[in-house]
């Protein structure tokens, strides 16, 4: 009965660590999927917090299951084979350890101050020096005044 409850939850930890990457995903600023930042900000919260759930099934799983390990190890009436907590369990343990850190992370995103605008940088134009060679042919001086470019002039 204990390996089916592990089954489980590790299948549920696993649906639920996709749907949290797919919201994830929807959540960030890059996208353009999700509307508006306040919008984003919720979405990113919500994979946060389910990314925080598949952890905790995760861990979960891999807490009940060591506990069986050990039970039975350190039971001398234990006539059956017994086993010992093994790579998978520590494997399972530093995943379940990382989904709840990242979903965390996902929830504190939210608390970025929005409401001050992104400030824009101008850009001066790079202050380059003429060779010997450009002044021997260009003998006349350039005085136009230096362009701004903005971030669509890039190419």
């Amino acid at each position: 009965g204990y390996i089916q409850a592990c089954r489980g939850l590790m299948i549920s930890a696993v649906c639920l660590g996709f749907f949290g990457a797919v919201f994830g995903l929807v959540g960030m600023k890059c996208t353009k999927v999700g509307g508006s930042d306040q919008t984003k900000a919720k979405i990113a919260c919500l994979a946060g917090l389910i990314f925080i759930l598949s952890g905790l099934c995760s861990m979960t799983s891999c807490s009940l299951y060591a506990n069986r390990i050990t039970s039975e190890f350190f039971d001398p009436s234990f006539v059956a084979q017994k086993y010992e907590l093994g790579a998978a369990l520590f494997i399972g343990w530093a995943g379940a350890s990382l989904c709840i850190i990242g979903g965390s992370i996902f929830c504190f995103s939210i608390a970025e101050n929005s409401n001050s605008p992104r400030r824009g940088y101008a850009y001066n134009g790079a202050a380059s020096v003429m060779s010997s060679r450009t002044k021997v042919h260009n003998s006349v001086p350039d005085k136009t005044p230096p362009k701004h470019f903005d971030k669509n002039a890039y190419v």
